[in-house]
């Protein structure tokens, strides 16, 4: 391999453990200190390894406290990077990783290069850190194993960035993805399982630009009061994720469904995501759920709450209201949710 033909890969890194430096007060965030250990450990800059530049945002965020103004922030930093590089890697706080891997998922909206977000549970300088395999590997795949979309890198698994969430919270496999297998694993070999290896063909990326929503979400549990639904659909309210229980199901309360009711008529959308780990919504499998349905209750089908939290971003940021926004909810559109032949008939009764 020549110096030439090796590729070229921006990181931005944007804050978190990965890289912290250890202080009389414990880890704490230190400009400069990510490159200057990642420069000093020969793996990085090995001949089969990209080219690769580091971006340390000033000042480095904890992921807790980001926000859609931080995704957007992301988005427009590789959007200016785009036609320079042959693919990117976001180095990023576990906290909310899950939630920017579904943002840029949607904001992205003619992504033909690999964009891998990935950090670590242990700061890449202390002993025993994961941070160096997940980075070493999020760089060599970016450049060599190119997918074509927004992914998630943890613990030799690389997921569909719309796909995963934050399953553990203090384990190496912080990762998982509970409705969609994963897209590649590294082991002894790289092995391609339900990923896609892409060509760039295009050298610009064309981004939406989200704006903050204000968006309630609320998970059900027995004995919860109505009024606590009444409270959080008021204005400005624009949409609503329920947590209900099972495959969508929630209590044949009346005043529990009249608040529900009251809001959808007041222009609130409300989406129906299952408090379970994996699994999808048929809220026409039992009574309970088909009740949900009968008012006007969207279905979430398989997606994960970061996902149907941020495609809510994405989808009001765009302009979409009423008919558009729900049937854009419940259409695949970065491949976010499994479509299923009762997704379809689902859909059609309630176009027709």
């Amino acid at each position: 391999m020549t110096q030439n033909s090796r590729k070229r890969v921006y990181v931005a890194y944007t804050g978190g453990t990965i890289g912290m430096k250890k202080s009389a007060q414990g880890y704490v965030p230190a400009p400069g200190f990510l490159t200057e250990t990642v420069h000093k450990l020969p793996e990085f800059t090995r001949p089969e390894m990209p080219e690769f530049v580091i971006n340390e945002y000033q000042p480095l965020m904890d992921s807790s406290d980001m926000s859609p103004a931080d995704w957007q922030r992301i988005a427009d930093d590789i959007q200016r990077n785009y036609k320079a590089y042959d693919a990117f890697v976001i180095l990023h706080g576990t906290d909310t990783m899950a939630y920017t891997a579904s943002a840029l998922s949607f904001m992205f909206e003619d992504l033909d290069k690999p964009v891998i977000i990935t950090g670590s549970q242990i700061p890449l300088a202390a002993l025993r850190s994961d941070g160096q395999i997940n980075l070493l590997n999020a760089l060599y795949i970016a450049a060599y194993y190119p997918i074509h979309e927004v992914t998630l890198f943890f613990n030799n698994r690389l997921f569909r960035g719309n796909r995963a969430t934050k399953s553990d919270a203090d384990g190496f496999d912080a990762f998982s993805s509970p409705n969609h297998p994963a897209l590649l694993k590294a082991g002894i070999e790289i092995e391609l399982l339900n990923g896609e290896i892409g060509l760039n063909v295009n050298q610009s990326l064309h981004v939406q630009a989200v704006i903050p929503q204000d968006i309630g979400v609320v998970t059900l549990y027995p004995g919860m009061s109505s009024a606590i639904i009444d409270s959080l659909v008021q204005q400005p309210v624009k949409a609503l994720i329920l947590q209900s229980y099972g495959v969508g199901n929630a209590p044949q309360n009346s005043a529990l469904l009249g608040s529900l009711q009251r809001a959808i008529e007041a222009g609130v959308t409300v989406v129906n995501c299952t408090q379970c780990y994996k699994g999808t919504v048929n809220m026409h499998g039992y009574a309970t759920g088909n009740a949900l349905a009968d008012i006007g209750v969207v279905s979430g089908q398989d997606m994960t709450v970061e996902a149907a939290l941020t495609k809510l971003h994405y989808l009001l940021s765009r302009g979409d209201t009423g008919r558009d926004l729900q049937n854009a909810l419940e259409r695949s559109l970065r491949g976010e949710l499994s479509i299923n032949k009762r997704s379809r008939i689902e859909r059609l009764r309630k176009d027709h």
